[in-house]
């Protein structure tokens, strides 16, 4: 029997959807308060990446009639100085939430800096106190990325009771966070989750054994497809810029997971990109309005 062609997990669309939910919410708070929503992002150091990124959360801020502001700061501020002004920043009555940009320069203590948001503002959903709260299933900010990851699979209406869903990595911004939501007593939720990484033994055996695959190990095209099952669900979480002399560009984008290759053996995949991308923006403002 030939398997169907597999749908896509499209989160620029489905991140639009919530946007215009959002954008709506966010009038009426101007109604009410008189003023909108209010995020501050804090970039140190000029890296590309990360300033791309930023400049994109600013930009998502705009689209949905959010006030945002950008605090641009050198990399050769201290730790003490980078802490004062975050403290600054917790005081602020104006700021709804804030995030700093991860990475840091290699001085500071990104640990220390995330132990320094004051929780209530910790829209990211990084702080030790949000993340006690997402895992007894308390009201908190759930991290962006694995949040928006839920919201994709609501979107379109993923099965998840009783599933085996296997994560591909165990950080404490994907991976960790990632398994706690899928196995909580919620839809989407309550599955059987695995927990893989980079150090399991016979990583394909535990991976052809998932309903939903969600790979976030950082490696690209480290996914093939003999380790996903026919009709499973996968989700991308990776984004790499590979050289590609055929290009205008001279790169291009990848996941950790070989589309091409893998896709003809899914029911849904989410590509790279305009999978989980727009999905992780549009969780960061929905914490941002939830702050406020």
């Amino acid at each position: 029997m030939t398997q169907a062609a597999p749908q896509l997990l499209d989160g620029k669309r489905c991140s639009e959807a919530l946007r215009a939910r959002i954008a709506a919410s966010a009038s009426d708070v101007q109604a009410r308060r008189g003023r909108p929503p209010h995020l501050a992002a804090v970039l140190v150091g000029n890296d590309g990446a990360s300033r791309t990124y930023v400049e994109s959360k600013v930009k998502a801020c705009q689209d949905v009639g959010f006030r945002s502001t950008l605090i641009r700061l050198p990399d050769s501020i201290t730790e003490a100085e980078l802490l004062q002004r975050v403290q600054e920043l917790n005081q602020d009555p104006g700021l709804d939430g804030f995030i700093v940009q991860l990475p840091l320069p290699a001085h500071i203590d990104a640990d220390r800096v995330t132990l320094a948001i004051a929780p209530e503002k910790d829209v990211d959903g990084f702080h030790p106190e949000n993340i006690g709260r997402m895992v007894l299933g308390q009201p908190g900010f759930l991290p962006a990325t694995p949040s928006g990851i839920v919201e994709l699979l609501r979107h379109y209406g993923i099965p998840t009771l009783g599933r085996h869903c296997v994560v591909i990595g165990r950080s404490h911004i994907v991976g960790t966070p990632m398994g706690i939501l899928m196995s909580r007593n919620t839809d989407p939720g309550n599955c059987t989750v695995t927990i893989a990484h980079s150090r399991t033994k016979d990583l394909a055996s535990i991976t052809r054994q998932a309903d939903i695959l969600i790979v976030a190990i950082g490696k690209p095209e480290f996914v093939t497809a003999d380790m996903v099952k026919p009709g499973a669900v996968v989700v991308d979480v990776g984004i790499h810029r590979i050289d590609d002399a055929a290009r205008k560009s001279g790169f291009r984008l990848v996941g950790d997971v070989k589309f091409e290759e893998v896709a003809p053996k899914c029911s849904w995949i989410a590509p790279v990109p305009g999978g989980v991308g727009p999905m992780t923006i549009t969780s960061l403002l929905l914490n941002t309005l939830k702050a406020c």
